[in-house]
């Protein structure tokens, strides 16, 4: 018998159990549930708590993250966290690396079809995100899985697998639904997905699945899938999104809102004092487990939002020091103390001064141009315009090129 997924969650919830343990087991539980949006079926956390501890072992917890992009943003520790409390609490994380669904694309929350990445791109990625993920959990407690090591399967096993689902459930999903409504494409690739997902649950014999808000039908669909393989259905956890600096869509890359979590404390800092208002007590609440306190008003509580978290992804002097830094720079406008020094060369006593920008701070040239227009580029604090694309050696020679507000260079000609 097959069940749309949220139903699945309903009729497949455990009677209730009554073993000395199911009051300690329940307080676990609403410990590690606390805050989330979703705990789901009712009661199921508690009763795997208490039959983990009645076989004497961990439970296992699983977080599936597709390497979609070259870094880890604050967005993706909300989740992180979580699983810190369960690896606190004595399970087993299980990062699933998704090497193989990277190169299907997760359509949650999507309004069209995601661009497939390059097998070299997702391997690069993949690295990364194992690295930047320890910056939260510890790393001698955790399973890392790629997916391509199950998923790569035969021909006979997909059509199992795709046997345990219908087109119908799939298109209850509501990003699907409205785009078919709207008559928009979707590919057999993002039907296939939320499968995929799901088998990896099987794949690893999850007890517990995380994940943001956005992944609750992809969740919920692995448990069904678990039970078409035999096996007892995961509890499904999700977790508030994080919005990004700009305070309305969800923290992302693409969106160019993230703040990263390797990123250098200066940019970090400069970052998160740009959350709006609005979007402050979300992250205190999502970050720092606590609300903005009560006496101090929206400046002074950013600022202690970023002197924290800058803190704990470097230290607490790169924090103090990035804070100097930054009220030198952007309300004292003086230079930093400390300025790297880049040599260039020129070509008949100038300097093609996108081609130098895009050289010493990254991007293209065209990148340069339009920051040029844009008035975001400085020589010695004056602002550089449309018009400066060519500029004498000895002009350059010596002064301080800034771009941006955080990105500062003394030029030297070689």
């Amino acid at each position: 018998m097959r069940m749309g997924a949220t139903g699945e969650a309903r009729s497949l919830a455990l009677a209730p159990m009554d073993s000395p343990g199911d009051q300690a087991s329940a307080a676990a539980a609403a410990a590690l549930a606390h805050g989330a949006v979703d705990c789901l079926p009712a009661g199921e956390l508690a009763r795997k708590l208490t039959l983990a501890a009645a076989e004497g072992r961990p439970l296992r917890v699983k977080l599936g993250i597709d390497p979609t992009t070259a870094d880890i943003h604050l967005g993706h520790t909300v989740v992180f966290q979580r699983l810190r409390m369960f690896q606190d609490a004595g399970h087993t994380i299980v990062l699933i690396i998704g090497d193989y669904t990277a190169r299907v694309g997760d359509p949650s929350g999507r309004s069209s079809t995601r661009p497939v990445l390059s097998g070299e791109e997702i391997d690069a990625n993949a690295a990364t995100y194992q690295a930047q993920a320890f910056n939260v959990l510890d790393r001698e407690r955790v399973e890392v899985r790629r997916n391509s090591e199950w998923l790569d399967m035969p021909m006979a096993a997909l059509f199992r697998l795709l046997g345990t689902t219908t087109v119908a459930q799939l298109l209850e999903r509501d990003d699907f639904a409205k785009r078919y409504a709207a008559n928009e494409s979707i590919s057999m690739l993002e039907l296939l997905y939320p499968l995929l997902q799901g088998y990896d649950s099987v794949a690893i014999r999850a007890d517990v699945e995380l994940g943001g808000t956005d992944q609750k039908f992809n969740l919920l669909l692995g448990r069904q899938i678990q039970v078409a393989y035999g096996q007892p259905p995961q509890a499904v956890m999700t977790l508030p999104i994080l919005p990004g600096t700009d305070g309305e869509r969800k923290m992302s890359k693409s969106f160019d809102n993230y703040v990263g979590v390797t990123e250098s404390a200066d940019e970090m800092f400069g970052k998160l004092l740009r959350v709006p208002d609005t979007a402050l007590a979300t992250y205190w609440n999502l970050l720092l487990g606590s609300p903005p306190p009560s006496e101090v008003g929206p400046r002074d509580a950013k600022r202690e939002l970023a002197r924290r978290i800058v803190a704990r992804y470097h230290h607490e002097r790169a924090a103090a020091a990035a804070e100097a830094r930054f009220d030198r720079i952007h309300i004292e406008h003086e230079l930093p103390d400390e300025i790297d020094e880049s040599e260039f060369a020129a070509t008949n006593g100038a300097v093609h001064l996108p081609a130098l920008i895009a050289e010493l701070f990254g991007g293209s040239r065209s990148d340069a141009r339009r920051l040029l227009a844009q008035g975001g580029v400085r020589l010695d604090g004056v602002v550089l315009g449309e018009g400066d694309q060519d500029l004498p050696a000895a002009r350059l020679h010596g002064a301080v090129l800034q771009v941006g507000k955080r990105r500062f260079r003394r030029l030297r000609q070689a």
